[in-house]
């Protein structure tokens, strides 16, 4: 079994219009709710194994966050392939994870990781709708044994968080 975390980076700061959209940071919602996220998965006991997310300066500061907050200390794996993705990018990064990953966690964008939830748990994507505010969490799984194994359709979607959720809950 392979634990598949789907996170979409934290509020974004739209207040100088100058940026480029990759770098973007975080505002100061984002940069509360990002380490929240990060204690929830502490919580629950499921810190990654390997994090794998967008090098987009929003989505860098998002896996930092929650890659302090809930004990991970290994390298993050920046995937350029993660901005402006395609659903089939995420599942070409997953087929070349070492089988030795149980649980992932990837860090990225919208509506992709919309789209990724939607087709990693049925082939067809158009049935299932799937809602991500900034920050949100996705917890899916699916029974295969090598990352290879993995197809559209194959998922299993245990849980969708949200930082609003998981304030109200502490």
């Amino acid at each position: 079994m392979k634990t598949i975390l789907i996170l979409r980076h934290a509020k974004s700061d739209w207040g100088d219009p100058k940026l480029k959209d990759f770098d973007r940071p975080l505002n100061k919602r984002g940069r509360k709710d990002a380490p929240r996220m990060g204690e929830a998965l502490a919580f629950a006991k499921l810190t990654p194994d390997r994090i794998l997310a967008s090098p987009a300066k929003r989505a860098k500061q998002t896996a930092e966050f929650v890659a302090e907050a809930c004990g991970y200390v290994k390298p993050i794996h920046w995937q350029e392939s993660f901005y402006e993705a395609a659903s089939d990018d995420l599942l070409t990064a997953l087929h070349e994870l070492p089988d030795w990953v149980e649980r992932v966690l990837l860090v990225g964008h919208n509506p992709t990781l919309e789209e990724t939830i939607a087709k990693l748990c049925l082939a067809d994507s158009s049935v299932m709708g799937i809602s991500m505010a900034p920050a949100s969490l996705a917890c899916l799984e699916a029974d295969i044994d090598d990352w290879a194994e993995l197809q559209f359709g194959l998922a299993t979607l245990r849980w969708l968080l949200t930082p609003k959720l998981v304030k109200a809950l502490v």
